[in-house]
């Protein structure tokens, strides 16, 4: 994790550690050069800090290319560079291998599956990713960067959010369905990239996955049965008895994608409710985190309102997304219907609704089921 670090200087400094990029400055504020009048502006340099950039070293491959312990293929592999993934520069060894540090892991990458320089630096800007983490209880959430304009909503301690762009001292950052902005003055800004794994690292993950999915699969098993009893007691109680003689049963489920698909079968019946921040009820108001948690104790799953992100197991993509699957964005979370589709407590004035899964970026799928 790199610190996000940004200087604003009169004076251009020419060194190579630096990246250039001619602003304008009138009434203190940053603006564009086309939309100020020449006469009336002092032409300043923002300086963009990337010295600790200069040494970065960044995998361009179709899957992930072996760290190992010497610099050749005869070394043991220590662990994998995934493509996009970033490493630092640490000696250019004879035969075409380059060692590096990233993550946990210091060893050789062969150099032909990996960029410096300039074209890592460029690269960088790309898949760099700056989260911006609650500092403070809650968070007011703006409609415009300034403290005098419409408050949306708030965001608690912890939170992470992935910031847009920054302006005035504030953050752009999504929420609900919308961009709003956030103070600069309460949240910790990192710039994220994906690091190396190591072999010790890569088992751990697959463990974890592992376990994950069984925890999972006997999930699903109880949700099944807890629907079961319910359907079973209700055919009991329409005829007129304490079921204790029903033969009624509930037709087997085939898997945790039939139990993915009632999960959003039962979701679909509050379309058009309220929205509530902090709201608790699915028929009176809720919020986003609130709708995933209510929606899920329906079938005996227990979430929290927030962190979600954590639940379950990670999905690749939206490809291999199955209805009931949870998809996260900053600062918001969504079911996933199929098809391309969520349905969500969107915001105040959308209620719970349908809506498109790519309506702005994806930063993770959890499945429970």
């Amino acid at each position: 994790m790199i610190n996000l670090k940004r200087l604003f200087i009169l004076v251009a400094v020419f060194t190579g550690a630096f990246l250039f990029k001619p602003v304008t400055a009138e009434a203190g504020l940053l603006q564009s050069e086309e939309s100020v009048d020449s006469s009336d502006t002092q032409i300043v340099m923002e300086v963009v800090d990337n010295r600790e950039y200069a040494d970065l070293v960044i995998a361009q491959v179709d899957s992930w290319v072996n760290v190992r312990d010497l610099p050749g293929t005869e070394g043991k592999v220590l662990g994998k560079l995934y493509n996009n993934s970033v490493g630092h520069f640490i000696e250019e060894a004879d035969n075409g291998w380059v060692k590096i540090q990233s993550g946990s892991v210091t060893g050789y990458v062969k150099a032909e599956y990996c960029v410096r320089g300039r074209e890592a630096l460029k690269i960088a800007r790309e898949v760099e990713v700056t989260i911006a983490t609650i500092n403070t209880g809650t968070l007011r959430v703006r409609k415009e960067p300034n403290t005098t304009s419409r408050i949306l909503g708030t965001f608690s301690r912890g939170d992470e959010l992935e910031v847009i762009a920054t302006e005035d001292g504030f953050a752009k950052v999504s929420y609900n369905n919308d961009e709003g902005y956030i103070s600069l003055d309460y949240v910790d800004l990192s710039t994220e990239f994906v690091e190396a794994e190591s072999i010790e690292e890569e088992r751990a993950r697959l463990a974890a996955e592992k376990k994950a999915k069984e925890e999972a699969a006997r999930a699903a098993r109880q949700a099944e049965e807890a629907r079961r009893a319910r359907e079973a007691a209700a055919a009991a109680a329409q005829a007129g008895t304490d079921g204790a003689n029903t033969n009624t049963q509930a037709p087997a489920s085939s898997g945790s994608s039939d139990l993915g698909q009632q999960v959003v079968d039962y979701a679909v019946q509050f379309v058009g409710n309220p929205y509530k921040y902090g709201g608790t009820s699915l028929t009176d108001g809720i919020d986003c985190g609130g709708f995933v948690q209510a929606v899920y104790a329906y079938f005996g799953v227990s979430l929290p309102r927030t962190g979600q992100r954590n639940s379950g197991y990670a999905v690749g993509s939206l490809d291999e997304a199955l209805p009931g699957d949870i998809i996260c964005y900053s600062g918001h979370v969504a079911i996933y219907m199929g098809n391309g589709q969520i349905v969500h407590a969107a915001t105040p004035k959308h209620g719970i609704c349908i809506g498109s899964a790519t309506y702005t970026k994806i930063i993770g799928i959890r499945r429970i089921f």
